[in-house]
Order: C-alpha cells, then sequence, then structure tokens
C-alpha cells in the first residue's frame, strides 16, 4: 500500500508541477512525514524511493536513528525548543522551524559544539494563528539577519504552516503570498545564506502549494495512512 501511495503523491506533484509557471518548473522535494509511524513503515517507504524524511519531535527521531538501518536525509519539521537544540543538530540534516533569535542562538552555539554548520529554514506565522509557531512577518528581516550573522548556522530558506481550512482553496492566497516574501529574501543582502528552499504544504493541501511555487512538500498521511499513536 505504501509504494501505491507513493506513486500517487509522486504523480500529484508532478500533476501540480504542469501547472506552474515555466520560472517555477523547478524540481519539488517530497519529505515523507514518519512522525508516529512505526520503523518497519519507514524502511518500506525508504526501500519504495523516500530519501528524506521528516519527524515533529527530537525524541522519537533519536530513537528512530538507532534502530532504522537505512540511511535519509532527517529534517525537523515540529517546533523545536532550546533545551532540546544539542541533540537536534545530532540528529537532523536540516531544521525547518526556526522562529526566533533566541532559539536561533541555541542552536547555532548546540551546532558549534560539535563543528557543524546546520542547514535551517525560518518559519514564518503568515496566518498569524495563535495555535502555531513561526516568526511574525514585521520581525522576519530581523530574524533572517540574525541567523545570517551566525557562523555555524546556514539559511536555506523559509517555511510556513497554512491553517487547516475546511475549503483547501482558501490556502491559496497565503501560499502565493508565502512564494512573493521567497522572492524577496532571496534579493536581501545576506552575505552567507544560500537562500533555496520554501518548505509549505501538507497532505491536504501540497497540491496547491507546489502549484503557488512551493518545492518542498512534507507529506505524511498520504503516504502511510492515518498516524497510530
Amino acid at each position: 500500500m505504501i509504494e501505491e501511495n507513493i506513486a500517487a503523491v509522486r504523480k500529484n506533484i508532478n500533476d501540480s508541477m504542469a501547472k506552474r509557471p515555466d520560472s517555477l518548473k523547478d524540481h519539488v522535494l517530497l519529505v515523507g512525514v514518519t512522525k508516529n509511524h512505526d520503523i518497519y513503515a519507514m524502511r518500506e517507504a525508504i526501500d519504495t524511493g523516500i530519501t528524506h524524511v521528516g519527524e515533529n519531535r527530537v525524541q522519537e527521531a533519536k530513537e528512530k536513528h538507532e534502530t532504522l538501518d537505512r540511511d535519509v536525509v532527517w529534517h525537523l519539521i515540529g517546533h523545536l525548543q532550546t533545551n532540546k537544540a544539542k541533540q537536534a543538530v545530532k540528529l537532523f540534516d536540516m531544521i525547518h522551524s526556526i522562529d526566533s533569535i533566541h532559539l536561533a542562538e541555541a542552536v547555532n552555539s548546540a551546532a558549534a559544539g560539535i563543528d557543524k554548520v546546520q542547514d535551517v529554514l525560518v518559519q514564518v506565522n503568515l496566518a498569524r494563528e495563535e495555535s502555531k509557531t513561526g516568526v511574525d512577518i514585521d520581525e522576519l528581516d530581523e530574524l533572517l539577519y540574525r541567523v545570517d550573522e551566525l557562523d555555524n548556522l546556514r539559511l536555506r530558506g523559509l517555511m510556513l504552516i497554512a491553517p487547516n481550512y475546511e475549503d483547501v482553496e482558501d490556502c491559496r492566497p497565503l501560499f502565493r503570498k508565502m512564494r512573493e516574501i521567497f522572492e524577496k529574501v532571496k534579493e536581501m543582502p545576506l552575505k552567507t545564506a544560500n537562500i533555496e528552499y520554501l518548505s509549505m504544504g501538507m497532505t491536504h493541501d501540497y497540491k496547491i502549494a507546489i502549484e503557488e511555487g512551493a518545492n518542498i512538500v512534507r507529506v505524511g498521511t498520504a503516504i502511510f495512512g492515518q498516524r497510530q499513536y
């Protein structure tokens, strides 16, 4: 079933990319979100071609690291507490959820401690939802410039979690606005950043996110089915 699901998701990705203007017809990276799915499901997905996996919690990722026995790229897509920064930089290739200067500095310090330059995305709370983390758009530039100054962080782009609207089309204006912000960030006079990734779109809205310019999508349920708690 997982193999068929991955094939369906990849077809949807290709179909959505075909609807983009030529200027946006770049690669879309599929991150398989494995939160609350077991090692066996993860191995099946990886053996079927998933090369990037996303986890929400540091502790769950640590336990899976120890038993997975597969070579993959690890993404932290959930909120990161500063007291978990040391563990996170040991486990994850990319952290999507930098949302404050305080957290950025904690991750930088942790990465310096193991002589690592940590790839990060800055999470933006564009809809200003109280229930979600992410930097407010009014504070985004200040955070981006600070991340760019930190020697052990490498800024790679932005991340957005859209509200879970009943009508998924209501996400489209947010995704479109986020793409505009992303393009402006690429023009900022940042010194060390390599702005490449716009991470937005999950199972319920990834097709629209791609149409509007996402080049990383984080898909779990459409691949693995409902999470087992």
